[in-house]
């Protein structure tokens, strides 16, 4: 029911020679989503993990996971849950959480064992925590909304922030989730990268035939993986994360690092680009 890969850290200059299997192999989240079990991606940036479960009617546990060391998974980390799927419960710490889907979970360090129920898809996000902060459900009208971009220039969003300083504590985990507009297609653009923290994406709410055009690489040294619905990208922190897309998508953004302030960013305009 539980299986698990890990992804070692790449030097930029690596990822200037790597072709497209290899940028693939290192940096594209794929197959997390699988009927009955339990799928996870270890990284060794910020010791960030991200995954999925998918009860498919039945019931799910997570509790011990080997690489880290400790007897429970959440001994010393903290959690984010999205359910991108039909309606589905979380249960944690003696609490049941019922989840419909675009709903965040945010479980606390120490919370114990979590256990998947339903016909949800959940999205699982974790980073190392060093405190304790309260469990708490963040449905779509508790999250804080800032809109960007314009029709112009194809690049208008809503993002919602749920895991975030302005609607609650975590540690370090920062989580929440990006749509374009109808006749948009490109996130976050201008670009930028964040040196003090690294981020991963989940692309999701698209169909069967779309596809997203993700970028990364250094600003001056771009790469590009094509990005299918339920696929993410790994981004480091030297990265840029920007892309555009062949219909209609949205992403989950989950990021993890030195601090949790959402606008310490360095901006890279189109024309610094290469």
């Amino acid at each position: 029911m539980l299986s698990l890969e890990t992804r070692h850290a790449v030097h930029p200059a690596q990822v200037k020679v790597m072709g497209t299997a290899e940028l693939r192999a290192h940096f594209l989240a794929r197959d997390m989503f699988r009927d009955g079990e339990i799928r996870l991606i270890y990284t060794h940036y910020d010791r960030f993990v991200m995954g999925g479960a998918v009860p498919a009617g039945g019931c799910l546990t997570l509790e011990t996971v080997a690489e880290t060391g400790t007897e429970r998974f959440l001994d010393r980390r903290e959690m984010g849950i999205v359910n991108i799927g039909d309606t589905g419960t979380v249960r944690c710490n003696g609490e049941g959480y019922e989840m419909a889907r675009g709903d965040v979970l945010y479980l606390g360090k120490g919370s114990g064992a979590v256990r998947f129920e339903g016909e949800g898809r959940f999205y699982i996000t974790s980073a190392p925590a060093h405190a304790v902060f309260p469990s708490r459900l963040i449905t779509p009208a508790d999250c804080k909304e800032v809109r960007l971009g314009e029709p112009a220039s194809s690049n208008q969003r809503v993002i919602k922030q749920f895991i975030h300083p302005q609607v609650m504590e975590s540690c370090q985990l920062i989580l929440g989730y990006t749509s374009l507009t109808e006749g948009s297609v490109w996130n976050t653009m201008p670009s930028h990268v964040h040196d003090r923290r690294m981020e991963a994406y989940l692309y999701w709410d698209m169909e069967e035939e779309a596809r997203v055009l993700h970028l990364m690489g250094e600003p001056q040294e771009t790469r590009h993986l094509f990005v299918a619905n339920e696929e993410g990208a790994i981004s480091p922190p030297w990265s840029i994360h920007s892309g555009a897309g062949i219909g209609r998508y949205s992403f989950i953004w989950a990021m993890a690092g030195d601090n949790i302030d959402f606008t310490d960013m360095d901006f890279v305009e189109p024309g610094e680009m290469r």
